[in-house]
């Protein structure tokens, strides 16, 4: 299964950004081995006036992910992810690999809601 990680730079090291929408890049994983498969450039999202968190949980769907660990999620990001079957997991702390280390030990809990306000 591929995971995404919310980051600040592009390699598993790089510290987590709370921010999903506005992230400056979003990693995808293969979880099976932890393999950096991609590191998505999100700057055009990341300094949209509007839309930002739509067009990331587009950007995740698109590549078939199943799981998203981030720090926070608004509510049309989160609809948009829970629409495309990818589960979220939210207050990520640390490094990517720090994610996905918490992820292999099972110790994720998935959001049922958002926990960010929405940016209008």
């Amino acid at each position: 299964m591929k995971i995404a990680v919310t980051s600040t730079g592009k390699t598993l090291e790089s510290a987590i950004d709370p921010r999903f929408g506005r992230a400056p890049y979003i990693l995808i994983i293969e979880s099976e081995d932890g393999e950096l498969l991609e590191a998505i450039d999100n700057a055009a999202n990341s300094g949209a006036f509007r839309g930002a968190g739509i067009q990331a949980a587009k950007a995740v769907a698109d590549r078939k992910v199943g799981v998203l660990l981030t720090g926070h999620c608004g509510p049309n990001a989160f609809s948009a992810l829970e629409a495309a079957g990818v589960k979220v997991g939210t207050e990520q702390k640390g490094t990517a690999l720090d994610a996905i280390e918490r992820f292999k030990k099972n110790e994720i809990v998935f959001a049922a809601k958002p926990n960010a306000e929405a940016h209008w």
